[in-house]
């Protein structure tokens, strides 16, 4: 007898009946930039289809992503200025905290999340406190509790860490809950490489460091066994969910910390990878809309719950039209 397993690709309809991983709008958050302004929409070249928006166009940006069905946004901010030590990303009139406030009190269903690190706030570019040419750990944590406490106050649903202190979430939880914040949840980047893939982000979000690098506190690309520590230490310290970044190049990381939490995980598709995506399409070497979605496919098969990405609009379109 011959066995023919191509009977359950015969015809579309008996390929989605079989279909094993099933990809959801309701699977997306959307990134967006903030930045100071009124009526802005400037274009960020790198990342084609990406913009900086002002407080006034992202929250008319976040109710077309609402009207799509994607269900959160994460916000990051471009500051007005930069100090030695990011004050500006714990300001009360601090981009993102106008518009989160804005965003909230226009569409109150929307899960708004927020990056919490000092990177886009810094002169330096570093995610932390400088202290004798390196990054100071311990100093940093008040300053990221002060960060994600202005973020709940403002009306965040989730404030997502991404810097890579050692003993941030717990810091930030505390804090919250001292403020009075134990609804407000943490999304934490538990599992975050020392990537090549972050360049198109980094002039995005004018993040880029001003000497060395951040191996010294992201994670080497090479270890497996270390980000199950990671991600372990930040169930530990109260993470209400928990993240992979980047996604494409980790999706081993992404099935292994699966198989090990029952949190909630997401990964991050990162400007690396969208932007290598829209130049191949560009240049007509690839079906971007394809390789979209076989992307993303990939990315949920692999274990994560939630995927960040870039292109939260135009999968939320494809799959409207493929229903």
């Amino acid at each position: 007898m011959i066995i023919r397993p191509r009977r359950l690709r015969r015809t579309r309809a008996i390929r989605d009946m079989v279909r094993e991983t099933g990809l959801s709008v309701k699977d997306f958050i959307a990134p967006l930039f903030v930045k100071p302004g009124q009526d802005v929409r400037d274009p960020i070249p790198s990342m084609p289809g990406q913009v900086h928006f002002s407080v006034d166009t992202i929250v008319k940006e976040a109710g077309e992503l609402w009207d799509l069905g994607i269900p959160s946004i994460i916000l990051f901010g471009l500051p007005d200025r930069k100090d030695a030590t990011g004050s500006r990303s714990w300001a009360a009139d601090g981009v993102v905290q106008q518009a989160i406030s804005a965003i909230k009190a226009k569409f109150p269903e929307l899960v708004v999340m927020t990056d919490v690190c000092l990177c886009e706030y810094t002169d330096h570019g570093h995610c932390g406190v400088i202290s004798s040419g390196a990054v100071d750990n311990d100093a940093t944590l008040e300053l990221l509790a002060r960060q994600a406490v202005s973020h709940a106050r403002a009306g965040a649903d989730f404030v997502a860490p991404s810097d890579m202190m050692d003993g941030r979430v717990a810091a930030i939880r505390a804090a919250l809950d001292q403020e009075g914040f134990q609804d407000t949840g943490i999304l934490s980047y538990a599992v975050k490489y020392a990537s090549a893939f972050y360049g198109p982000f980094r002039d995005a979000a004018d993040s880029a460091p001003q000497f060395g690098n951040r191996a010294g506190y992201q994670m080497d690309p090479a270890n497996a066994l270390e980000a199950l520590k990671e991600a372990l230490l930040d169930m530990d310290e109260g993470a209400d969910m928990i993240m992979v970044k980047p996604a494409i190049p980790y999706l081993d990381i992404i099935w292994r910390v699966r198989e090990m939490t029952l949190l909630p995980l997401a990964a991050y598709n990162v400007s690396g990878e969208y932007a290598m995506v829209k130049a191949a399409a560009i240049r007509g070497w690839i079906d971007g809309e394809r390789v979209m979605m076989e992307m993303l496919t990939s990315i949920k098969r692999a274990g994560a719950d939630l995927i960040l990405t870039y292109f939260a609009r135009e999968a939320a379109k494809k799959l409207m039209l493929d229903t």
